[in-house]
């Protein structure tokens, strides 16, 4: 890894600039040098060729120009031609030659060549035929040397071609010289190279040692570690740099401080508040929710992030799209199932930019199973209540009217509409004390004077005084202890209790019918039963009989003066004590009403 950085980084970028800067300034000045060098080199040996041509054909020209006898010229001017072509200096040239009109040697400085040999070289011949000189370079087919051969015409004075000057230099000692300067220019070259890449290697240390120390500062202040600080080594614009990636350091650790702060607050507020509280993207994608809502949706809270808030809200039935939802609007969802209600509310609010745009919304949740419960109730009893009264009213003014019309003189009619007129106003009478009773009971405004007493013996008093009223054909079974079991207790709130559910038990016996009280100890409260034989409650009626206003025989209960509020004020006595009361049913075999009692501690009754 740390390879691939090095390779990766901003040093190595700077050496390798470095380095084809300088290599490219290295080859464009070595190309000049050797340029003109090789120019150079070759104009002085061109120039030299030229000097020594020059002379050469002056001196053979010369010859070619003096006076001779006819009998002795051309054995005079072969024999001077050579003498000149021998004596000249063959230092740095290789082969000369002199040739006649009839391309016959009558000169040379080379041994492999014999003076009266015909030379057929084109070029001789070209020169011989043009009078013109002709050079270039070829190579030597013995010695596969590079060679400069030139061509000059030797002309007299009459300007006749008399004949031609051959020269042959070698370029082996300039093609020497060259390469030898390009080996030496090579090697100071690469000298030069290597020690440019060390000082770049140091140059560029000096440039990337401050921005890598920033570049790792930046990592540790990813990771939200503020504390540390990174050199400045000059007032150069890396060092202003330096100077400036401090000072935001120390304004980010402030600011991230706030916003832990303030991260830590909001934590805070969403995990102890009772609302549920679900924050979503503007797609409609959760990406927030807390404990609370994951607590009333029944999921894990991490698992919901990510998942669309109609599906979370399972709201496919309502809205098509997240962008449906208003400012401030809400809904009831429903979460109920067979067993039991759950319903809850759905409060959503957008969240905008600085430009009102919309980024995500919010939604809050809160449980209104109860509220809807209790709001449902309070409709239940005003519509009880009203249809409770409603029923006597129109009784009683059927009847008045009656009686208004006349009736009253019939001394058979009149008394019986009197008497039902006067049961029916007994009826709303205890209904509504009934209900002032249950009011007082739900706003704390009904006392209960507590006394010690002893349940059994209490028990029998009550039980005997309806003994005194049964029915011929209905008796009542006693299961008392004969131990004496204390309890702390109203006894006029506890014998409206017991009225009530014996005096049920009596109108809902059938004849012969027996309803059995039991008192049962079970070491912390006492468990008080009374049991009839009447024709039951069916089971998903049964928890509704403590309800206001709830009758499982409405018409043999206002055929008995019933208001349906008895069991619901037993209900309540009984809570007060401290005690908790149900039932149990079976159709056509009885119904058992059983409740709790408190025992008073016997260190309790030691100190009383």
């Amino acid at each position: 890894m740390h390879k691939i950085g090095f390779f990766r980084s901003i040093q190595l970028k700077f050496i390798i600039i470095y380095i084809l800067l300088l290599l490219l300034a290295v080859q464009l000045i070595g190309t000049f040098f050797t340029g003109q060098l090789e120019k150079n080199l070759k104009e002085n040996f061109d120039d030299t060729i030229s000097s020594r041509m020059e002379l050469l054909t002056y001196n053979i020209e010369l010859v070619y120009n003096n006076d001779r006898s006819e009998g002795d010229e051309g054995q005079t001017r072969e024999s001077e031609v050579a003498e000149i072509v021998t004596d000249l200096s063959t230092d740095d040239l290789t082969n000369v030659i002199v040739v006649n009109s009839q391309s016959r040697i009558i000169g040379t400085n080379s041994n492999a060549v014999q003076i009266g040999q015909r030379m057929a070289r084109d070029i001789v011949q070209q020169v011989l035929s043009f009078g013109m000189s002709k050079d270039g370079k070829f190579v030597n087919q013995d010695t596969d040397e590079h060679v400069y051969v030139r061509v000059d015409p030797v002309i007299n004075n009459s300007g006749v071609i008399v004949g031609a000057i051959y020269l042959e230099s070698s370029l082996e000692s300039l093609y020497d010289q060259l390469d030898e300067i390009n080996k030496i220019f090579l090697q100071g070259a690469l000298l030069a190279i290597t020690i440019s890449a060390i000082i770049g290697v140091l140059v560029a240390r000096t440039i990337t040692k401050p921005i890598q120390e920033m570049t790792k500062q930046a990592q540790v202040m990813a990771k939200g570690d503020f504390t540390q600080k990174v050199n400045v080594y000059g007032k150069d614009e890396i060092g202003q740099l330096s100077e400036a990636f401090n000072d935001l350091n120390s304004r980010l650790k402030h600011s991230y401080a706030t916003i832990e702060e303030e991260r830590f607050k909001l934590s805070s507020v969403l995990s102890n508040m009772s609302d549920g509280v679900i924050a979503t993207d503007q797609e409609g994608s959760v990406t927030l929710m807390n404990e609370a809502a994951g607590i009333l949706l029944g999921e894990n809270p991490d698992d919901m992030i990510g998942d669309d808030l109609i599906d979370v809200l399972q709201l496919e039935e309502k809205l098509t799209d997240i962008s449906e939802l208003r400012e401030n609007s809400s809904m009831i969802i429903d979460f109920s199932d067979d067993n039991q209600p759950f319903l809850i509310r759905a409060t959503f609010s957008t969240v905008k930019d600085d430009e009102d745009v919309i980024t995500g919304f919010i939604t809050v949740l809160n449980d209104v199973t109860e509220d809807e419960k209790v709001e449902q109730e309070r409709r239940d009893f005003v519509s009880n209540v009203s249809h409770e009264l409603r029923t006597p009213l129109t009784t009683m003014k059927s009847y008045l009217e009656a009686l208004a019309e006349g009736a009253w003189e019939d001394k058979e009619i009149a008394p019986r509409f009197l008497e039902v007129t006067q049961n029916e106003t007994e009826r709303m009478i205890r209904m509504v004390n009934d209900l002032l009773q249950l009011s007082k009971m739900d706003s704390d405004e009904y006392p209960i004077h507590k006394e010690e007493v002893e349940f059994v013996d209490y028990f029998h008093h009550v039980i005997e005084r309806f003994e005194m009223h049964l029915p011929e054909t209905t008796t009542i079974k006693r299961e008392l202890p004969n131990k004496k079991y204390m309890v702390w207790i109203d006894k006029d709130k506890m014998t409206q209790v017991l009225d009530n559910i014996i005096s049920n038990a009596i109108k809902y016996s059938p004849e012969g019918g027996r309803i059995i009280t039991r008192v049962e100890n079970k070491r912390h409260y006492l468990l008080i039963t009374v049991q009839d034989e009447g024709m039951g409650i069916a089971y998903d009626k049964l928890e509704k009989i403590f309800e206001r206003f709830y009758r499982a025989d409405r018409a043999r209960t206002r055929k008995l003066g019933g208001t349906g509020l008895g069991l619901a004020i037993t209900k309540e006595l009984v809570e007060a004590h401290h005690g908790r009361i149900w039932a149990k049913s079976r159709e056509g075999h009885g119904t058992s009403i059983y409740f709790t009692l408190p025992l008073i501690k016997r260190k309790r009754r030691d100190t009383k």
